[in-house]
Protein backbone atom coordinates (compact mmCIF):
# COMPACT_ATOMS: atom_id res chain seq x y z
CA UNK A 1 0.00 0.00 0.00
CA UNK A 2 1.41 3.41 -1.09
CA UNK A 3 0.96 6.39 1.44
CA UNK A 4 1.47 10.50 0.55
CA UNK A 5 3.68 12.12 2.56
CA UNK A 6 2.20 11.56 6.11
CA UNK A 7 1.10 14.69 7.37
CA UNK A 8 3.19 15.16 10.68
CA UNK A 9 6.17 14.82 8.38
CA UNK A 10 4.79 17.60 6.17
CA UNK A 11 3.82 19.56 9.25
CA UNK A 12 7.40 19.49 10.34
CA UNK A 13 8.81 20.60 7.24
CA UNK A 14 6.95 23.50 7.02
CA UNK A 15 7.24 24.62 10.52
CA UNK A 16 10.22 23.96 12.73
CA UNK A 17 9.60 26.09 15.64
CA UNK A 18 6.70 26.57 17.89
CA UNK A 19 4.46 23.63 16.87
CA UNK A 20 1.48 23.35 19.29
CA UNK A 21 0.38 20.40 20.11
CA UNK A 22 -3.04 19.51 22.30
CA UNK A 23 -4.09 16.68 23.95
CA UNK A 24 -7.82 15.72 24.24
CA UNK A 25 -9.86 13.27 25.55
CA UNK A 26 -12.03 11.47 23.22
CA UNK A 27 -16.18 11.69 24.74
CA UNK A 28 -15.34 14.85 26.73
CA UNK A 29 -17.30 16.87 28.00
CA UNK A 30 -19.40 15.13 26.30
CA UNK A 31 -20.07 11.56 24.86
CA UNK A 32 -20.62 13.22 21.35
CA UNK A 33 -18.02 16.14 21.83
CA UNK A 34 -15.09 14.37 20.22
CA UNK A 35 -15.31 16.10 16.56
CA UNK A 36 -16.45 19.91 18.11
CA UNK A 37 -13.12 19.59 20.20
CA UNK A 38 -11.24 18.73 16.99
CA UNK A 39 -12.34 21.16 14.57
CA UNK A 40 -12.52 23.83 17.09
CA UNK A 41 -8.58 23.39 17.96
CA UNK A 42 -7.85 23.36 14.35
CA UNK A 43 -10.01 25.82 13.73
CA UNK A 44 -8.13 28.09 16.35
CA UNK A 45 -4.48 27.99 14.48
CA UNK A 46 -3.13 24.28 17.13
CA UNK A 47 -0.98 22.14 15.14
CA UNK A 48 -1.45 18.76 15.78
CA UNK A 49 -3.90 16.90 18.00
CA UNK A 50 -3.70 13.96 20.39
CA UNK A 51 -6.80 12.38 20.75
CA UNK A 52 -6.75 10.43 23.82
CA UNK A 53 -8.35 6.98 23.93
CA UNK A 54 -9.63 6.41 27.42
CA UNK A 55 -9.03 3.77 29.84
CA UNK A 56 -9.57 2.16 33.15
CA UNK A 57 -6.35 2.78 34.36
CA UNK A 58 -4.29 5.49 32.79
CA UNK A 59 -1.09 5.07 34.77
CA UNK A 60 1.05 7.92 33.32
CA UNK A 61 -1.80 10.52 33.80
CA UNK A 62 -2.14 12.79 36.75
CA UNK A 63 -5.70 13.63 38.52
CA UNK A 64 -7.29 16.11 35.88
CA UNK A 65 -6.44 13.47 32.91
CA UNK A 66 -7.60 10.14 35.53
CA UNK A 67 -10.85 12.35 36.08
CA UNK A 68 -11.40 13.13 32.16
CA UNK A 69 -10.88 9.74 31.15
CA UNK A 70 -13.00 8.25 33.85
CA UNK A 71 -15.83 10.64 32.74
CA UNK A 72 -15.43 9.71 29.02
CA UNK A 73 -15.79 5.84 30.16
CA UNK A 74 -18.81 6.76 31.97
CA UNK A 75 -20.81 8.93 29.06
CA UNK A 76 -19.82 5.06 26.89
CA UNK A 77 -16.81 6.53 25.16
CA UNK A 78 -15.35 3.40 23.42
CA UNK A 79 -13.05 2.43 20.53
CA UNK A 80 -15.89 1.30 18.40
CA UNK A 81 -17.51 4.89 18.97
CA UNK A 82 -14.44 7.41 18.08
CA UNK A 83 -13.65 5.65 15.00
CA UNK A 84 -17.47 6.01 14.25
CA UNK A 85 -17.63 9.52 15.47
CA UNK A 86 -14.02 10.68 13.53
CA UNK A 87 -14.70 8.36 10.01
CA UNK A 88 -15.22 12.21 8.43
CA UNK A 89 -13.00 14.11 10.46
CA UNK A 90 -11.15 14.35 7.18
CA UNK A 91 -13.86 16.86 5.89
CA UNK A 92 -13.01 19.39 8.11
CA UNK A 93 -9.58 19.05 9.51
CA UNK A 94 -6.31 18.48 7.02
CA UNK A 95 -3.77 18.78 10.21
CA UNK A 96 -1.88 15.34 12.02
CA UNK A 97 -3.90 13.27 14.41
CA UNK A 98 -2.35 11.10 16.71
CA UNK A 99 -4.61 8.67 18.36
CA UNK A 100 -2.84 7.91 22.18
CA UNK A 101 -3.65 5.70 24.86
CA UNK A 102 -2.74 2.42 26.33
CA UNK A 103 -1.76 -0.87 24.64
CA UNK A 104 -4.46 -3.00 26.05
CA UNK A 105 -7.66 -1.63 24.35
CA UNK A 106 -6.05 -1.23 21.18
CA UNK A 107 -4.92 -5.09 21.43
CA UNK A 108 -8.75 -5.82 22.71
CA UNK A 109 -9.77 -4.70 19.36
CA UNK A 110 -6.93 -6.09 17.65
CA UNK A 111 -3.72 -4.58 16.46
CA UNK A 112 -4.04 -4.71 13.20
CA UNK A 113 -7.91 -4.18 13.01
CA UNK A 114 -6.92 -1.48 14.70
CA UNK A 115 -4.27 0.21 12.25
CA UNK A 116 -6.08 -0.51 9.40
CA UNK A 117 -9.37 1.41 11.14
CA UNK A 118 -7.20 4.04 11.84
CA UNK A 119 -5.69 4.62 8.60
CA UNK A 120 -9.05 4.35 7.23
CA UNK A 121 -10.58 7.80 9.10
CA UNK A 122 -7.21 9.31 8.27
CA UNK A 123 -5.03 9.28 11.64
CA UNK A 124 -1.23 9.62 11.22
CA UNK A 125 0.25 8.55 14.10
CA UNK A 126 -0.05 6.40 17.64
CA UNK A 127 1.30 7.32 20.87
CA UNK A 128 0.95 4.08 23.20
CA UNK A 129 3.90 4.99 26.52
CA UNK A 130 3.29 1.47 27.62
CA UNK A 131 4.28 -0.23 24.25
CA UNK A 132 7.82 -1.14 24.60
CA UNK A 133 10.41 -0.33 21.81
CA UNK A 134 11.91 -4.18 21.75
CA UNK A 135 8.40 -5.48 21.45
CA UNK A 136 7.18 -2.90 18.67
CA UNK A 137 10.38 -3.28 16.56
CA UNK A 138 9.54 -7.17 16.79
CA UNK A 139 5.51 -7.39 17.06
CA UNK A 140 4.06 -4.86 15.46
CA UNK A 141 6.27 -2.20 13.43
CA UNK A 142 5.44 -3.92 10.03
CA UNK A 143 1.98 -3.74 10.65
CA UNK A 144 2.08 0.12 11.65
CA UNK A 145 4.09 0.56 8.21
CA UNK A 146 1.37 -1.71 5.99
CA UNK A 147 -0.96 0.96 7.21
CA UNK A 148 0.77 3.76 7.13
CA UNK A 149 0.91 4.85 10.59
CA UNK A 150 4.02 6.54 12.88
CA UNK A 151 4.61 5.26 16.11
CA UNK A 152 5.67 8.47 18.50
CA UNK A 153 7.88 7.06 21.80
CA UNK A 154 8.60 8.86 24.73
CA UNK A 155 12.04 9.63 26.25
CA UNK A 156 12.50 11.47 29.91
CA UNK A 157 15.16 13.04 31.70
CA UNK A 158 16.05 9.19 32.77
CA UNK A 159 16.29 7.80 29.09
CA UNK A 160 20.16 6.57 28.81
CA UNK A 161 21.91 7.83 26.05
CA UNK A 162 22.43 4.54 23.97
CA UNK A 163 18.23 4.16 24.55
CA UNK A 164 17.67 7.41 23.31
CA UNK A 165 19.38 6.43 20.39
CA UNK A 166 17.34 3.35 19.99
CA UNK A 167 14.30 4.78 20.23
CA UNK A 168 15.02 7.80 17.55
CA UNK A 169 15.45 4.84 15.22
CA UNK A 170 12.42 3.60 15.97
CA UNK A 171 9.99 6.54 16.44
CA UNK A 172 8.54 8.04 13.31
CA UNK A 173 7.24 12.08 13.03
CA UNK A 174 8.82 13.35 16.07
CA UNK A 175 9.97 12.11 19.62
CA UNK A 176 7.62 12.83 22.45
CA UNK A 177 10.44 14.59 25.24
CA UNK A 178 8.44 13.90 28.98
CA UNK A 179 10.09 17.17 30.82
CA UNK A 180 9.87 15.29 34.01
CA UNK A 181 10.03 11.85 35.29
CA UNK A 182 5.91 12.29 36.95
CA UNK A 183 2.59 11.99 35.83
CA UNK A 184 1.34 14.75 33.48
CA UNK A 185 -0.31 17.81 35.25
CA UNK A 186 0.40 21.98 35.31
CA UNK A 187 3.71 23.34 36.21
CA UNK A 188 5.03 26.10 36.99
CA UNK A 189 8.53 26.42 34.70
CA UNK A 190 11.13 24.61 35.15
CA UNK A 191 13.93 23.37 36.76
CA UNK A 192 17.50 23.47 36.45
CA UNK A 193 18.08 19.70 35.48
CA UNK A 194 14.92 19.66 33.47
CA UNK A 195 16.86 22.43 31.46
CA UNK A 196 20.33 20.19 31.60
CA UNK A 197 17.89 17.31 29.90
CA UNK A 198 16.86 19.54 27.63
CA UNK A 199 20.28 20.84 26.11
CA UNK A 200 21.94 17.31 26.71
CA UNK A 201 19.27 15.95 24.13
CA UNK A 202 19.69 18.83 21.56
CA UNK A 203 23.61 18.10 22.05
CA UNK A 204 22.66 15.02 20.54
CA UNK A 205 21.35 16.30 17.31
CA UNK A 206 18.96 13.40 16.37
CA UNK A 207 17.31 13.04 13.31
CA UNK A 208 13.47 13.40 14.48
CA UNK A 209 12.31 16.50 15.35
CA UNK A 210 10.99 17.32 19.11
CA UNK A 211 8.35 18.07 21.22
CA UNK A 212 8.52 18.92 25.00
CA UNK A 213 5.32 17.37 27.34
CA UNK A 214 3.91 17.21 30.49
CA UNK A 215 4.22 20.20 32.75
CA UNK A 216 3.14 22.74 29.89
CA UNK A 217 0.06 24.68 31.31
CA UNK A 218 0.83 28.50 29.89
CA UNK A 219 1.82 31.00 27.61
CA UNK A 220 4.94 31.22 29.67
CA UNK A 221 5.86 27.52 29.92
CA UNK A 222 4.97 26.88 26.21
CA UNK A 223 7.50 29.56 25.01
CA UNK A 224 9.95 27.94 27.17
CA UNK A 225 9.82 24.66 25.86
CA UNK A 226 9.64 25.67 22.67
CA UNK A 227 13.03 27.57 23.55
CA UNK A 228 14.24 24.06 23.64
CA UNK A 229 12.39 21.79 21.17
CA UNK A 230 10.66 22.34 17.94
CA UNK A 231 7.17 22.72 20.12
CA UNK A 232 5.24 21.61 23.00
CA UNK A 233 2.35 19.23 23.99
CA UNK A 234 -0.32 20.67 26.25
CA UNK A 235 -2.66 18.40 28.00
CA UNK A 236 -3.72 18.77 31.45
CA UNK A 237 -4.43 22.37 30.76
CA UNK A 238 -6.36 22.07 28.26
CA UNK A 239 -8.67 19.32 29.48
CA UNK A 240 -9.21 21.49 32.70
CA UNK A 241 -10.41 24.38 30.34
CA UNK A 242 -12.98 22.30 29.16
CA UNK A 243 -14.71 22.01 32.89
CA UNK A 244 -15.12 26.19 32.56
CA UNK A 245 -18.84 27.53 32.30
CA UNK A 246 -18.81 28.86 28.42
CA UNK A 247 -19.61 27.11 25.10
CA UNK A 248 -16.90 24.94 23.73
CA UNK A 249 -15.75 27.29 20.97
CA UNK A 250 -15.37 30.41 23.56
CA UNK A 251 -13.31 27.77 25.98
CA UNK A 252 -11.10 26.49 22.93
CA UNK A 253 -10.22 29.73 21.20
CA UNK A 254 -9.66 31.16 24.64
CA UNK A 255 -7.46 28.53 25.91
CA UNK A 256 -5.72 28.57 22.69
CA UNK A 257 -4.96 32.42 22.13
CA UNK A 258 -3.79 32.16 26.49
CA UNK A 259 -0.95 30.12 25.11
CA UNK A 260 0.12 31.79 22.01
CA UNK A 261 0.17 35.01 23.51
CA UNK A 262 4.03 35.68 23.58
CA UNK A 263 4.93 33.34 20.73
Amino acid sequence: MHFLMNRIDTLFKNKTSGILSVYMTAGYPGLDDTVSVIRELAYNGVDLIEIGMPFSDPLADGPVLQDCNKKALNNGMSLDILFGQIENIRESTDIPLILMGYLNPVLNYGFEDFCRTASAVGIDGMILPDLPVDEYNSGYMDICEKYGLYMIFLITPQTGEERIKQISGSSKGFIYMVSAASTTGARQGFQADQIDYFNRIEKMDLPLPRLIGFGISSGETFEEACRYANGAIIGSAFMKSLSAEASLEVKISEFVKRIRMSS
